[in-house]
């Protein structure tokens, strides 16, 4: 009798796990999978209550919105600081589309799944992201405060990005030129624009204030900040101008934060959190050595050249 496991590795988010075994990254599946045996009661008489289960369990996650610290409106205020994006056929535009064409290789290799596990952006996502960089294990349980605070932040960053994308309404690259990306072309990624990107601008924030609270530990910190927007551009659905401005965005962000006394209040409690963790739990597992062999340097380094742009100046006096 067939024992169903060879279903299941066939799965495309097994494989993705596999993928990241391989490359020895910790794996941090982005969604609940199916175990062999629930895969067996998915076929057998037991599948009503199974499936109730999940349902239930499902309700049980479901979270009220999170309320961020600005004001709603406070997108209006970022407008302009963040340039435009590129316009087609300029310096910008040609840089990017090279940047993305030569990215295309990385595709199966250990940076390729660190863009997938990137992609995750929930809050606990987020925690494991930074726990190398941080020296210590982050979890909603363990740091409670932490927790509370970057998801407000993740609703600020949020709040603000979105109107700047309807503003600007630039396509992802991967509409425009061909090549796979790292997720599932799914219509809600099709429809939402490039121009800045949301992870890049929560990933840089996060690191920003995960930096403030442990600044020992802010060169890690921020290569992980910085390779975290860095994997958008790896997986295809972002342009490297998109990552930029998220960062540029992101410090923007934080400043308008240090008015917020609620902030204030909930940083100083989550900085005293994160102090004291790192002081009764130390975290370098091998994993956190393969992460920084891939965020020592970033994914363009290797890359060749773009081609100048028609029209652009080939001397090497300053215009």
């Amino acid at each position: 009798m067939p024992s169903g496991r060879g279903e299941l590795s066939s799965h495309p988010t097994n494989k993705r796990l596999s993928g990241a075994r391989a490359a020895g990254l910790r794996v941090r599946p982005s969604q609940p999978v199916l175990d062999w045996h629930a895969m067996r009661c998915l076929k057998s008489g037991t599948a009503g209550l199974l499936l109730s289960l999940l349902v239930a369990a499902g309700h049980a996650q479901a979270q009220k919105p999170v309320q961020g610290y600005l004001d709603p409106g406070a997108a209006r205020e970022f407008l302009t600081v963040v340039p435009p994006p590129p316009h087609a056929g300029d310096v910008r535009d040609a840089s990017d589309h090279a940047i993305f064409g030569a990215t295309r290789p990385l595709e199966g290799g250990p940076r390729w799944t660190m863009a997938q596990q990137d992609n995750t952006y929930s809050t606990s996502g987020v925690l494991q992201d930074f726990s190398c960089a941080a020296g210590v294990e982050l979890t909603s349980q363990d740091a409670p405060h932490v927790a509370a605070l970057l998801s407000r932040l993740a609703a600020d960053s949020n709040a603000i990005v979105g109107p700047l994308k309807g503003q600007f309404k630039r396509s992802r690259p991967f509409l425009s030129q061909p090549g796979n990306i790292c997720v599932s072309r799914s219509t809600d990624l099709v429809k939402s624009y490039d121009y800045p990107s949301g992870h890049a601008t929560m990933g840089w924030l996060s690191g920003l204030v995960l930096a403030e609270m442990a600044p020992d530990r802010t060169g890690p910190i921020l290569t992980r900040a910085r390779a975290y927007g860095e994997s958008r551009v790896v997986c295809g659905v972002h342009t490297a101008s998109a990552v930029e401005a998220g960062r540029t965005l992101a410090s923007a962000i934080l400043v308008a934060l240090q008015g917020s006394t609620a902030y204030r209040d909930d940083f100083a409690a989550a900085r005293s959190e994160l102090q004291a963790l790192k002081k009764s739990k130390q975290y370098e597992p091998a994993a956190c050595a393969t992460e920084r062999s891939l965020t020592a340097e970033g994914p363009y380094g290797s890359l060749p050249a773009a081609a100048p742009a028609a029209g652009s100046v080939k001397s090497g006096k300053p215009q």
